[in-house]
């Protein structure tokens, strides 16, 4: 039976924060975890939840996973404790390193969720920042594995915003070899530290690719896969968007352009008829809820190899 094997890094801020080998046992874990070979209890350990931004998927399996270890989970919520009246970060860090066993945190800023990793002396997650969304990026190579058994000639193809998802689909290409096309309206490119830190890990650097062009992204690709077109706290921008946006949504068209046993993912929540057409979510090709699934188990997979 293989047992989880604790990360090198403290904390888990981005998908950097893993290297190649151990993100491959974190889904390796995982694996064993949603297939029942592997019973794992973490007694009396606690995950506090700070979520500064609205979630489903994120909370629950967190939540469940936290459960299903054996362990509890401390929801707080900025609304209902000192953090919504503007406590400084480094003292809740600290309150709470006596309190918890690992903290897992969804904000907006990459820097708050830094400065929380500074001030705790317990392991922090990155739950979702407007920079990255990591454990989003595990569960989406879990489903990919899954499906291809490997990552060897997988080509991945996200259509849409550049955003934090984009980034850490990015990244994580980098981390494991696999090629990477991101099409997204002129502007809304993922961010360009990001890329050239990724540029710098891989091996081929032909196997990312950022362009302005949909359909040429797609050609031959093995996923296709999108998110919404205006994130949380972007809801002022949504109708502008939607008129940039135009000819950006995953529908047959571009799916006809992909590889015939082409996948589709969306990372939820969906806004059908925008970013994709509701023929292509409903698919024999989706994979959507499967990803969705995926995110509990490669998020008791992380905890089990962090606590």
């Amino acid at each position: 039976m293989l047992n989880p094997i604790k990360l090198a890094s403290k904390n888990f801020l981005s998908s950097l924060d893993t290297s190649c080998e151990e993100f491959h046992h974190i889904l390796e874990i995982a694996k064993n975890f949603k297939n029942n070979d592997l019973n794992i209890k973490l007694k009396e350990k606690v995950l506090g939840l700070i979520f500064d931004k609205s979630s489903t998927r994120t909370r629950v399996s967190f939540q469940v996973a936290m459960s299903r270890l054996g362990g509890t989970t401390v929801d707080l919520n900025p609304t209902t404790s000192q953090i919504g009246r503007g406590e400084p970060i480094r003292d809740t860090a600290r309150v709470l390193s006596r309190y918890c066993d690992v903290l897992a945190i969804r904000t907006f800023k990459q820097t708050d969720l830094e400065e929380y990793a500074k001030w705790s002396s317990k392991p922090v997650i990155n739950a979702l920042t407007d920079l990255e969304h990591p454990c989003q990026a595990l569960a989406d190579f879990m489903t990919i594995k899954e499906e291809f058994l490997d990552f060897k000639d997988v080509v991945l193809t996200f259509i849409g915003d550049g955003n934090n998802v984009a980034n850490s689909l990015i990244l994580c290409g980098a981390l494991l070899g696999v090629e990477v096309r991101i099409a997204c309206p002129k502007g809304y490119e993922p961010n360009s530290l990001l890329i050239d830190k990724a540029y710098e890990i891989y091996k081929n650097k032909n196997l990312l690719k950022i362009t302005n062009d949909p359909k040429t992204a797609v050609l031959g690709a093995n996923v296709l896969y999108t998110d919404v077109w205006s994130s949380m706290g972007e809801e002022n921008q949504k109708d502008e968007k939607e008129k940039v946006f135009n000819g950006f949504t995953i529908d047959s068209d571009l799916v006809s352009k992909a590889d015939k046993d082409a996948i589709i993912l969306h990372c939820l929540p969906a806004y059908r008829s925008k970013e994709i057409t509701d023929e292509i979510f409903e698919s024999h090709k989706s994979r959507i809820f499967d990803q969705a699934e995926n995110r509990l188990h490669a998020q008791q997979a992380l905890l089990s190899c962090i606590l």
